[in-house]
């Protein structure tokens, strides 16, 4: 079940590659009611403990198929569904400590009803979240 904020409190994690601490990722939903297409995404901005990733450092995962951020936008045949579930992985040598971290995502769309000049002001929103890595 999907909880009511865009970062979920499940799948909070670091992430290994080779027996080494690669990163760290967690779940997002789309709260935009008709779900997105890949193309319509713009990258997001993670910022964790007031450390901030961007670009290359982000990658998502929908529906089992990662991608990096500069390839979405010629991705128009990928739905990003409303009930579905979006991994974002954060690489950072080392991962995040255990405990409590303060997680902010900032992300945008582009919207087919709304002119471009208006994307940027309608749909790029701040999420804020407390989690517990255990």
């Amino acid at each position: 079940m999907l909880e009511k904020e865009c970062i979920q409190s499940r799948g909070f994690r670091n992430v290994e590659r080779d027996g080494k601490v690669v990163g760290f990722q967690f779940n997002i939903r789309s709260l935009y009611y008709r779900g997105l297409w890949l193309s319509q995404l713009r990258p997001a901005t993670v910022k964790v403990d007031g450390e901030t990733f961007t670009g290359d450092q982000i990658t998502w995962t929908i529906n089992g198929v990662t991608y990096k951020q500069d390839e979405m936008y010629e991705l128009g045949d990928v739905h990003w569904g409303l009930l579905e579930l979006a991994t974002l992985t954060v690489f950072k040598e080392g991962g995040l400590e255990q405990g409590v971290h303060d997680i902010t995502l900032s992300y945008a769309y582009s919207s087919s009803y709304m002119p471009p000049v208006m994307d940027e002001l309608i749909s790029s929103k701040l999420h804020k979240r407390t989690l517990i890595l255990v």
